[in-house]
């Protein structure tokens, strides 16, 4: 099962993830892929609002984990895109945190992601044009799917 949805603006993709934020709870795990500049962080914008996170989110491509503890559930976003699957620096420990993570460039960790997650899939279409593929993995995510579809 999958659910796919156009976004024209950075905005407007910022939007759907500040509603999707709405249905998430302790212990959620989204995983985003694209291509570099696909709008992964933008996403990531856009939930960190909607969880009533303040102050600047940017990507942690260079800390590999930023943590935003400020918020109806703290945030833990994650950029792997240096890290490989063999390399073990204990990630996944914040799977069983209080929070949500979100992991750019989960597809270089497979085997450390948990059994059920979100993906989201962002495809560059234009300089504003995004396809938003969204891919539940376990029956909470494809509740979750359902419940932000209605």
């Amino acid at each position: 099962m999958m659910y796919t949805r156009n976004s024209h603006s950075p905005e407007e993709t910022m939007a759907f993830a500040e509603k999707l934020s709405a249905y998430l709870q302790p212990g959620d795990v989204m995983t985003l892929s694209g291509d570099l500049g696909a709008g992964k962080t933008v996403f990531t914008k856009g939930l960190a609002k909607g969880l009533g996170v303040g102050g600047m989110v940017s990507s942690p491509t260079f800390t590999i984990v930023k943590e935003y503890t400020a918020g109806r559930l703290p945030l833990y976003h994650m950029d792997v895109y240096r890290i490989s699957d063999e390399e073990d620096i204990g990630l996944e420990d914040y799977f069983d945190q209080d929070g949500v993570v979100v992991i750019e460039w989960a597809e270089n960790i497979p085997s450390w992601l948990p059994e059920d997650f979100l993906n989201i899939v962002i495809e560059r279409l234009s300089d504003h044009d995004r396809k938003l593929t969204i891919i539940p993995h376990g029956l909470r995510y494809e509740r979750l799917c359902g419940e932000i579809q209605s």
